[in-house]
């Protein structure tokens, strides 16, 4: 029998696309890639593909957790399975760099960037820098790294300090600060490729922020994310959200093979916007969701459910 196959790392983050699944009757199966076994030569089972894997799954004892979901996306591709946010959006979310590059290629503009490897070259790199300037990890997620710098001489401090924390693939990335009039940025869901909804997130309690409702734990917890702090009042969805940038999105992401995604975008004091990430494996919060009436995991089961309905069963 044909199934939908979740493929992620984070059995908390499926939680709600679990519930939507049955609440629609869909057949499902999840792959939890962090160690296993990939035979090239197995046929794959027949069905519907779709990659969660995280940016962030280092942080969750899941080192080569991206790696091992490149190998499987590369079977499963081989063998002509549909596949949503297959090899190429992998490529895109384990790398800011590779996002900025896919968003500069459609016109959509990123904020000046810097990628550098080594502890001496980013303090070097920096005074070219006009200040202040943010720090963020390559391969990151949930706003890992992000650090706001007022000059050089604070970085240097920080660079050769045990408090340095490089990101995970070796490259920090040196970023000029977009100043925003208000401290919010838009989070714009796509769905199969084509807008959802927009919602706007406060960005006054700092950067690491994640939708997800699994994210709710104590601030006095080394893991506190904001996203779940009192109300949740720091994402509000946007009622009738339109804007230029939509139809760039929309081209970026079929360029980039990725079905399913958050873009975040920050506008500066002259209305400027400058698009900064692009998330494949985007989350969602209940609480905004159910003041505005709907659901982006049901969303997306009901869009997986569609593919899965057009898959032929024993073609290769």
């Amino acid at each position: 029998m044909k199934q939908i196959y979740v493929l992620h790392e984070n059995d908390e983050w499926v939680e709600p696309l679990r519930t939507a699944f049955r609440d629609r009757d869909l057949p499902f199966v999840e792959w939890f890639l962090d160690t296993g076994v990939v035979d090239l030569a197995a046929m794959p089972p027949d069905g519907v593909f779709y990659n969660r894997m995280s940016a962030s799954s280092h942080t969750r004892g899941h080192r080569y957790g991206p790696e091992y979901a490149a190998a499987v996306l590369s079977w499963l591709e081989q063998h002509g399975r549909r596949v949503l946010n297959g090899r190429l959006a992998l490529t895109l979310e384990v790398s800011k760099v590779a996002q900025y590059a896919a968003l500069e290629a459609h016109g959509v503009r990123t904020p000046r960037t810097i990628a550098v490897i080594g502890r001496d070259e980013i303090i070097e790199a920096a005074r070219g820098l006009p200040t202040p300037f943010i720090t963020k990890h390559n391969r990151a997620g949930k706003g890992l790294g992000v650090r706001l710098f007022r000059d050089t001489d604070a970085l240097t401090r920080y660079v050769e300090s045990d408090a340095f924390e490089p990101s995970v693939d070796g490259m920090t990335l040196l970023q000029e600060y977009i100043e925003a009039p208000e401290p919010c940025i838009t989070r714009v869901e796509f769905v199969g490729g084509r807008f959802l909804y927009a919602v706007r997130v406060d960005t006054s309690h700092g950067f690491e922020l994640c939708p997800a409702d699994a994210c709710r734990v104590s601030p006095d917890n080394d893991d506190f994310c904001p996203a779940g702090t009192a109300a949740d009042s720091l994402f509000q969805i946007v009622e009738g959200f339109a804007h230029p940038l939509l139809q760039q999105y929309e081209a970026v992401l079929a360029a980039s093979d990725i079905h399913i995604a958050g873009i975040e975008f920050i506008d500066d004091r002259g209305g400027v916007p400058y698009t900064y990430d692009i998330n494949t494996n985007t989350n969602y919060n209940s609480e905004a969701e159910a003041v505005a009436g709907c659901s982006g995991m049901g969303a997306i089961a009901e869009y997986l459910g569609r593919e899965l309905a057009a898959v032929t069963p024993g073609r290769e």
